[in-house]
């Protein structure tokens, strides 16, 4: 942070790669000082004015997890804020409930969408495709299901994880992404999951990265004839998730998975 001057902390995208948690690809480096302090004219070091109280982490002063959230409300969409809380509460830097009352405890700049993502904010997601997956059902009306669904024998060891679905229905959505079938192993492993949960009456809809980027309508269809055949309540579609989800023609003959 020396080139940023030195009262600078770390903070915005830099921030949140450094707690590891998830946010678009950029070119810059960011950090903040208070109002006031020269700020670098470095040209590869984006600097920020900031009221913030900044902490230590792994020896580098920089925006708490909250704060964090808060500052980038006004520079990613709502999916992509919501990809970020997410992926701040698996690495175990926050929780759903402290960045819901942080958000409800703050003001400023944001603060709008900010609270909008928080709420939306859950425990036990795995990747940011997860993420969009439930997004796109809950934009469209879809219930939003248990994320995180484990299973466990007597002796509390894991059996089973579903990445969300309904216990009562037994029904049950997955992502599977492109890395998943690259390893052999992996994909049998998978199968075979598949099956088990099959024989045991489960009804497991899988989503490729087409059905999120490419053809979102379709998959909002799919699965609400799911769960309306394995006996869900699915009230009136909504069209929000076209706002957030757009999709894209795909050209004959093009292949993404």
């Amino acid at each position: 942070m020396l080139v940023a001057g030195p009262h600078a902390f770390v903070s915005h995208h830099t921030a949140a790669r450094l707690y590891g948690a998830i946010v678009p690809d950029g070119p810059m480096l960011h950090a903040s000082v208070p109002p006031g302090r020269r700020r670098s004219t470095h040209r590869e070091v984006l600097v920020h004015q900031s009221r913030r109280t900044p902490v230590t982490f792994r020896g580098l002063l920089t925006t708490t997890p909250e704060d964090l959230f808060l500052d980038l409300a006004t520079h990613l969409t709502l999916v992509d804020l919501v990809v970020l809380g997410d992926s701040l509460v698996r690495r175990g830097r926050t929780t759903p409930e402290r960045l819901m009352t942080a958000m409800q405890e703050a003001t400023g700049r944001g603060i709008h969408p900010a609270r909008r993502a928080a709420a939306l904010v859950r425990s036990g997601v795995d990747s940011p495709m997860e993420t969009r997956c439930r997004l796109l059902r809950v934009f469209s009306g879809l219930p939003e299901l248990e994320t995180d669904i484990r299973f466990f024998d007597e002796e509390g060891h894991l059996l089973k994880r579903l990445d969300s679905g309904d216990r009562p229905t037994k029904t049950a959505v997955e992502y599977d992404g492109r890395h998943h079938i690259e390893r052999q192993e992996q994909w049998e492993a998978d199968v075979g999951r598949r099956e088990t949960f099959e024989n045991d009456d489960w009804r497991i809809v899988t989503l490729l990265s087409k059905d999120i980027h490419v053809t979102p309508a379709l998959t909002v269809d799919r699965p609400a004839q799911i769960f309306r055949q394995r006996g869900m309540q699915i009230g009136r579609l909504r069209d929000e998730w076209r706002r957030h989800f757009p999709g894209r023609v795909q050209a004959p003959g093009s292949r993404s998975a």
